[in-house]
């Protein structure tokens, strides 16, 4: 069994330099990773609607040549059959020996099968039939457009339950933010229901504010946005040109991120693949870490 690991000011670099990114399943994305990024790191590809899980396979294929891990997204609602998701899943085993997964509904409102939801992927037992070893559920700080706080934690410990009864490492990224408190609010909500899952921080790569309001929007993100559009003179530039920094430092300056269980970070690349690559690299984490060192010694 895996040692669990927490968030420390010791560790950020490293997790900085072992973050996850995410890319097109239209693969037009793998130049940009191949030259901004090394190899090693678990790169997740989006399942958007319309798309073949074939070409998605595919794209997976090429990453794993090109030395990276790739993490598929299974959107429950584009998969049409039972048999169309053993195919993806046998293919994705086979042709890229994908061995973690993504599962989420997906963004479309009706499903095109037998599948709704997470929780009917999972249920259908095929994530275990195929060997499937670690599977990523999405976390979301600033609530669920379908599930109060409750219900969605319910729905949390039922995920965690069936990966330890099934044998299937579970773990969860967490929707970005564009401030950190919503992020600290979420993870004290977890530790308060009881639900130790090792969380995979998310964070918007630098991009011009109108490119993250666009995505926000589509992702559900609320009460951050709010704040980017009531501060986008100042905090909107400053998310354009500096990244995630407020967010990050926000995050490793509360006493209370030493208590999660940490997976990693996870990086939306809104604004392309070299700028966040840049913001990886130029990130001062000396200073983060003497902020944290200072903010625990005074408490």
């Amino acid at each position: 069994m895996t040692k669990t690991k927490y968030a420390s000011p010791g560790n950020l670099a490293a997790l900085l330099s072992t973050a996850s990114v995410e890319v097109s399943s239209r693969g037009h994305q793998l130049a940009e990773l191949r030259d901004h990024f090394s190899p090693g790191i678990d790169v997740t590809i989006t399942f958007l609607p319309g798309d073949d899980y074939r070409h998605n396979v595919e794209t997976a294929a090429a990453l794993r040549l090109l030395g990276f891990n790739p993490v598929l997204h299974v959107a429950a609602r584009e998969m049409r059959s039972r048999d169309a998701l053993d195919d993806f899943l046998t293919r994705a085993r086979g042709e890229a020996e994908v061995n973690r997964i993504l599962v989420i509904a997906g963004d479309s409102l009706r499903a095109l099968g037998p599948f709704k939801s997470s929780a009917d992927i999972c249920a259908s037992g095929a994530i275990e039939a195929h060997g499937i070893g670690a599977v990523s559920f999405a976390g979301h700080p600033e609530g669920h457009p379908q599930l109060d706080v409750e219900k969605a934690m319910a729905a949390l410990s039922a995920k965690r339950d069936w990966g330890r009864r099934v044998g299937v490492h579970v773990d969860l990224v967490s929707q970005f933010c564009f401030e950190s408190a919503p992020i600290l609010a979420w993870l004290k909500e977890l530790e308060g229901h009881g639900l130790d899952l090792p969380v995979h921080i998310g964070l918007a790569g630098p991009a011009s504010p109108a490119t993250l309001a666009k995505f926000a929007l589509r992702c559900g993100v609320g009460a951050s946005l709010r704040s980017l559009r009531d501060h986008i003179g100042r905090f909107g530039r400053l998310l354009m040109e500096d990244g995630p920094d407020d967010v990050l430092r926000g995050l490793w300056t509360s006493p209370s991120i030493a208590k999660t269980p940490s997976a990693g970070l996870h990086f939306f690349p809104f604004g392309g693949l070299s700028k966040t690559s840049r913001w990886l690299q130029n990130f001062d984490t000396r200073e983060c870490s003497r902020q944290v060192a200072h903010t625990v010694s005074s408490v």
